[in-house]
């Protein structure tokens, strides 16, 4: 389990996995290492580089969990007026003409500027969400104090700027799947709630829902969700079982909702009925489920796993479009519009043989949004970045199509960075 520790709790023993806070110390030096801290002076040395917080990793230390830190069954979360709202409160609102008395949204930043804090804070959510799981496995029970935080800084970071922490689900990362699932979902149900006028309380409750909507999948054996051949009846029945398993964990714990939920049991549900667990229809499908289930079926069909590559996200789009029997058509439609056809974070090649990264969509004119050019894929070399408005009146150049970023070897992680940090 992952915990986040003062530098006054830190004891030998204890397995540092990173320093979370750190300000200059005597010498400058900043902290990357982990290891076992084996001597009180390594205590010390660290104090005195500045280090205020750490990042704890208790499964391969020799010290126990602190008693204050020990996940309960009934774990709070911060807004517990939330737990009370009823269901049909929540998903049948409607997006108000003036969005300004709908949202609560905090000051708008640049993209540049939040990169930094949101690439950060995905890192950081993936570690607590991938240790989260194993302790599932392991039979704990669900911390939803630790869901609940990482929902609220997702939140906050999509309404300081909606392309930061969208940007970031199109590093992929195959081995890592289950969690970074988890936290993609997420970041694409809060982007769509916010797109779709709820308030930010709302919006938080729903990124809850994604970060628990397959958490049953940590009671399922691991060899048959990472299986690469057909999963036979036998298999595709335990697999299924992930629902339940998923209602098992979270029912009963303080702080989720009955959106949350629904979210979890419905999200595999079809609107013509084909869907599980239960094969209810379109009219027993509240629009948080729907929500939910366009989001789950675009994440899976573009991450990498290690059996598969993603697809690209127009072909993801092009066949939630395709299936308007089993999703909400209205709501395909409005997801597109919020997405682009060519998603932040995409990779795309213009009519003059340049390479560039969508960088904001148009909601107005989803194929022509705002990239940074900065590759001639032609001679196959990098080149002055560029930023360019493909909407504007005088402006000729457009996508010709979307491609994969190793297909030039181009590292986009590194490429994010690069470009996106200042």
């Amino acid at each position: 389990m992952l915990i986040t520790l003062p530098i006054t709790e830190l004891v030998p023993g204890m397995y540092v996995d990173s320093v979370t806070k750190q300000h200059e110390g005597v010498n400058g030096i900043k902290i990357k290492t982990s290891g076992l801290v084996r001597e009180k002076s390594i205590i010390k040395r660290l104090a005195t580089e500045g280090v205020l917080e750490l990042l704890i990793d208790f499964t391969k230390g020799d010290v126990a969990i602190p008693a204050k830190y020990k996940p309960t069954s009934k774990s709070p979360v911060k807004n517990k007026n939330l737990a009370s709202t009823k269901l049909s409160d929540q998903t049948k609102a409607k997006p108000a003409k003036d969005k300004s008395k709908l949202v609560n949204t905090p000051a708008s930043i640049t993209l540049e500027q939040e990169f930094a804090a949101a690439s950060e804070g995905y890192e950081r959510h993936s570690k607590k969400l991938k240790s989260l799981y194993g302790d599932i496995t392991a039979g704990m029970a669900v911390n939803v104090k630790v869901l609940d935080e990482i929902a609220g800084e997702i939140v906050s970071s999509v309404f300081r700027n909606t392309n930061a922490m969208t940007i970031l689900t199109r590093v992929k990362d195959k081995h890592n799947y289950n969690w970074r699932h988890m936290i993609n979902c997420a970041i694409f149900t809060a982007v769509f709630a916010k797109y779709l006028g709820y308030k930010q309380g709302v919006v938080q409750q729903l990124a809850m829902g994604a970060l628990l909507h397959d958490l049953g999948q940590a009671k399922i054996p691991q060899g048959i969700l990472s299986k690469p051949s057909k999963l036979t009846d036998i298999e595709m029945s335990a697999v299924k079982k992930h629902v339940s398993q998923g209602l098992i964990l979270a029912k009963e714990e303080e702080g989720v909702t009955p959106l949350m939920l629904d979210m979890i049991v419905n999200h595999h549900e079809r609107l013509d009925g084909s869907g599980y667990p239960r094969g209810v229809s379109d009219q027993k499908l509240s629009r948080a489920a729907r929500i939910m289930a366009i989001v789950d079926v675009y994440d899976a069909m573009t991450a990498d796993k290690l059996y598969k590559e993603g697809d690209e996200p127009i072909n993801a789009l092009r066949y939630l479009l395709a299936s308007n029997k089993l999703f909400d058509a209205e709501l395909v439609q409005r997801f597109i519009k919020c997405l682009g056809v060519h998603p932040v974070g995409s990779i795309v090649k213009l009519t003059n043989e340049r390479l560039a990264i969508v960088l904001e969509g148009n909601t107005q004119n989803p194929i022509k949004p705002k990239v940074k050019l900065f590759y001639n894929a032609k001679h196959n070399h990098h080149v002055t970045p560029k930023d360019i408005d493909l909407s504007t009146d005088n402006q000729e150049l457009k996508i010709l199509a979307s491609v994969k970023p190793m297909d030039y070897q181009i590292n986009l992680s590194r490429l994010l960075k690069d470009h996106l940090l200042v």
